[in-house]
């Protein structure tokens, strides 16, 4: 066996984890393809927090730093990539929206007891797939100037209260202009847009382990049950009843 197909089965499992349960930060190689076909998966990097669950996999390019938390009994599918042939871009990592086809795909893909044959076909058209695919944005990018990286540390503390801008930068000691500046420049969103993906992570999180939709808007910061179900569908395209419903 190659040394790089010997890679390629390494990073490529299933395995089911308990909610809370972890998988330490490391880092691989070869690329490779996160997903969970139940409960939720957070995804740590050096780019930013994402979430999988199920109609959402996240992609990891080979040399990227990761860290992995489950939420909610969680049936874990890893799909490993050979460096030399990515079959999506392998600039930085990204959220991928999961069809009902490729979910089967991801999860045969990964399923030790087909033959190497299989196995083969099943990864054909899974790349054929993937290349298909669209790519979604929502995630959390990682701060790299310290007043940012406190200012986004004291607004995840508390996701429901709404901290203006004025009084994060004055206890980071930026100034607001400054602080907003920072907020576009390198995560390249505004205060409030950044706030609001924050809270939507959130949400998934919460809604995956079963809690209403009603307590999630208000553990959220959205003044509103109305308001919260338009931001997540406009964002997920999805409400959130109908996102609980398939995560659960």
């Amino acid at each position: 066996m190659s040394d790089s197909r010997q890679r390629l089965w390494t990073l490529t499992a299933a395995s089911r984890h308990a909610g809370g349960s972890t998988i330490e930060r490391h880092h691989h190689e070869d690329h490779q393809l996160v997903y969970v076909s139940a409960g939720v998966l957070a995804v740590e990097t050096s780019a930013g927090s994402w979430v999988a669950s199920k109609d959402r996999a996240v992609w990891l390019p080979a040399g990227v730093w990761h860290a992995h938390r489950f939420y909610g009994s969680s049936m874990f599918h890893a799909i490993g990539f050979a460096r030399e042939r990515p079959p999506l871009p392998a600039t930085a990592p990204m959220i991928v929206a999961v069809t009902p086809f490729l979910r089967e795909l991801l999860i045969a893909a990964a399923d030790p007891e087909l033959s190497a044959a299989e196995t083969g076909r099943v990864r054909a058209v899974l790349r054929d797939q993937l290349r298909r695919s669209s790519q979604q944005p929502l995630s959390l990018p990682t701060p790299r100037d310290p007043r940012l990286a406190d200012a986004c540390a004291l607004a995840s503390a508390d996701p429901a209260r709404s901290i203006p801008l004025a009084e994060l930068a004055r206890q980071v000691g930026a100034s607001e202009r400054s602080l907003s500046r920072l907020f576009r420049d390198e995560l390249g969103m505004s205060y409030p847009q950044w706030r609001t993906h924050l809270r939507l992570l959130e949400a998934m999180i919460l809604l995956s382990g079963g809690a209403s939709v009603t307590r999630t808007a208000s553990q959220c910061g959205w003044k509103t049950t109305s308001s919260f179900i338009d931001t997540f569908r406009h964002a997920l395209g999805q409400t959130p009843g109908e996102y609980r419903a398939r995560t659960r």
